[in-house]
C-alpha cells in the first residue's frame, strides 16, 4: 500500500492520502479507491499497457472527451460535480509511469453514485439507458476523427469474420468438427456482417464518439434519486457507430440469463427490458439521430450479439487465447448464449422497430 499511496503522492490532489485499496470489479485494469485526510477521495488505475499498448493515445482520448463533457456541463449549468474529471500529475501529465513501467491514473471519485452488477430492473436499465443517451448527447458536434482508434477494428464486423473463418481453417484447438452446427449459424448470417461499417463508409450514417463498452455497470447511478450520474471506463472511447452502442446495451443488459448461461432455457431476450432501454436512450439523444441510425437501432442488438457470440466461437476455435476461461467448453458456452439470442431478436426484430419508432422524438 506505501508503493501505491507514493504513487497517488506524484498527481495534482487536495490532502494527504492514507489508504490505498482495491474497489470494483474490473477485469482489464487494476482499480483502487484513495482514502484521504483533508481532501476527496480519488479512484487510481494501473492501465494494462498489455491490451492498451498506446498509453499516450488512450489518455488523450480520456482527457479530450471528459474535457468536452465538462465544458458542456458547465456552460449549460449542469451537474459538473459528479463528471469524470482526469487528475493531472505534478508535472502536468495525464499519467504517472513508475520505475517498473507502471502506467497509473486518478480520477475523482464520484460520491453517491453506485454501480449495479447484477441482473437490472426495468427501471435501473431504463436509468442506464438515460445515462449513455446524455453521454452521446454531450459529444454531439464532437470530432470524431480527433480521437485514437485505441483496439484496432473493434467492431469492424466483416475484419471479425474474416478472423472467425481463419480460426476454422486453422483449427487449432481440434474443435471444428465438434461445433459444426454453430459455425454453421454464423455462417448463414454472414451478410449481417457488412451493413452498418458500409454505411459508416460511404456517409450514409455519421461516424460518432461512441463508448464501445455499454454495459449497466460502466453507467453509475444515484439509488437514493433514482438517477444517472456518470459514464465511466471510457477505455474504449473512439469513432464508431452509435448502433454499435446502443446494440451492445442490449446484448448485455436484455438477457434473462448468464452470459455464460449453461442452461439455455434460463437464456431469453426481454422485450420488456428493451423498452425500458429504448424510452431512456431516446428521451436523451433521439432528436438528434439520423433517420438511418433510428432504423438500424434494432437491428443494432442483433449485430452486437452476433459478433460477440461470433467472438467467443473463434477464441473457442484457436483454444480460449482471449477471454478469460474457468471450465471446459466455456467459451462455446458463451457462443451459445448469444446464439440462442440472436434467434429470438430477429423473431421479433419488428417488434422492436416498431418500439424504436414509437418513442423517436
Amino acid at each position: 500500500m506505501d508503493k501505491l499511496i507514493n504513487v497517488v503522492s506524484n498527481f495534482q490532489i487536495e490532502g494527504d492520502p492514507v489508504a490505498v485499496n482495491r474497489y470494483g470489479c474490473g477485469h482489464i485494469n487494476d482499480t483502487y479507491l484513495v482514502e484521504n485526510k483533508g481532501g476527496p477521495r480519488y479512484i487510481l488505475q494501473r492501465i494494462n499497457h498489455n491490451v492498451f499498448k498506446d498509453v499516450n493515445g488512450l489518455m488523450e482520448n480520456i482527457v479530450r472527451v471528459t474535457g468536452h463533457i465538462y465544458e458542456r456541463l458547465k456552460r449549460d449549468g449542469g451537474d459538473v460535480e459528479h463528471a469524470l474529471r482526469v487528475i493531472k500529475t505534478k508535472n502536468g501529465k495525464d499519467f504517472f509511469q513508475d520505475e517498473e513501467s507502471n502506467y497509473y491514473r486518478l480520477y475523482n471519485f464520484i460520491e453517491g453514485a453506485v454501480s449495479i452488477e447484477r441482473r437490472a430492473t426495468p427501471e435501473e436499465f431504463r436509468l442506464s439507458a438515460e445515462g449513455f443517451g446524455r453521454f452521446q448527447k454531450m459529444l454531439d458536434g464532437f470530432n470524431a476523427d480527433k480521437l485514437h482508434e485505441t483496439i484496432k477494428d473493434f467492431h469492424n464486423t466483416r475484419v471479425r469474420y474474416d478472423s472467425f473463418l481463419k480460426a476454422i481453417e486453422e483449427n487449432r484447438a481440434g474443435r471444428r468438427e465438434s461445433v459444426a452446427e454453430e459455425i454453421r449459424f454464423f455462417v448463414e448470417r454472414k451478410e449481417y456482417c457488412g451493413k452498418i461499417v458500409d454505411m459508416l463508409g460511404n456517409g450514409e450514417m455519421p461516424i460518432r464518439v461512441t463508448h464501445n463498452d455499454t454495459k449497466l455497470n460502466n453507467v453509475l447511478i444515484n439509488i437514493e434519486e433514482m438517477k444517472a450520474s456518470t459514464v465511466i471506463d471510457l477505455d474504449t472511447v473512439m469513432p464508431g457507430s452509435i448502433v454499435y452502442d446502443f446494440g451492445d446495451s442490449i446484448r448485455s443488459g436484455a438477457n434473462t440469463g448468464a452470459e455464460d448461461e449453461k442452461e439455455l432455457e434460463k437464456v431469453s431476450f426481454s422485450l420488456e427490458l428493451f423498452e425500458s432501454y429504448v424510452k431512456g436512450f431516446l428521451k436523451e439523444v433521439g432528436e438528434r439521430l439520423t433517420e438511418s441510425e433510428k432504423e438500424n437501432l434494432a437491428f443494432g442488438a442483433i449485430l452486437m450479439t452476433y459478433e460477440c457470440g461470433m467472438r467467443f466461437l473463434t477464441d473457442h476455435l484457436n483454444g480460449d487465447l482471449y477471454f478469460k476461461i474457468h471450465r471446459e467448453n466455456h467459451n462455446l458456452d458463451r457462443a451459445k448464449t448469444q446464439m440462442k439470442m440472436v434467434t429470438e431478436m430477429e423473431g421479433l426484430l419488428g417488434r422492436m422497430k416498431e418500439i424504436v419508432k414509437g418513442n423517436c422524438i
